[in-house]
């Protein structure tokens, strides 16, 4: 996988617009944050997800999805490491992300 991937999937979604925060590329729905490009490097991309989702998805692949530390990790923040990605299994990661943190009209379509 790659950033222009990520990029991709993410911007699919409805109502996705992406924007920037502290100097790297963001994936906002309704205002609000659901993914990340860029940090801590240009190998690397976040997604917001459930600590349940954040479970399941660093269980089943260990080598893309890691936890972030502190508050921000035990919220849900997981960093994704784009190589070591497969495409599908990244869409379901950002869609997930997506789901968590769009407004319930936009979940329901």
């Amino acid at each position: 996988m790659t950033a222009k991937d990520f990029r991709q999937i993410a911007l699919a979604l409805p109502e996705t617009a992406e924007h920037s925060h502290m100097n790297h590329p963001d994936f906002r729905v309704a205002g609000k944050i659901f993914a990340t490009l860029g940090y801590p490097d240009k190998t690397c991309g976040m997604v917001k997800l459930s600590p349940e989702d954040q479970h399941y998805f660093s269980k089943d692949d260990p080598d893309v999805f890691i936890p972030l530390k502190g508050v921000w990790g035990r919220r849900g923040a997981t960093r994704v490491h784009l190589k070591a990605a497969k495409k599908e299994v990244l869409r379901k990661a950002i869609q997930a992300a997506w789901r968590n943190t769009a407004p319930k009209r936009l979940r329901k379509a």
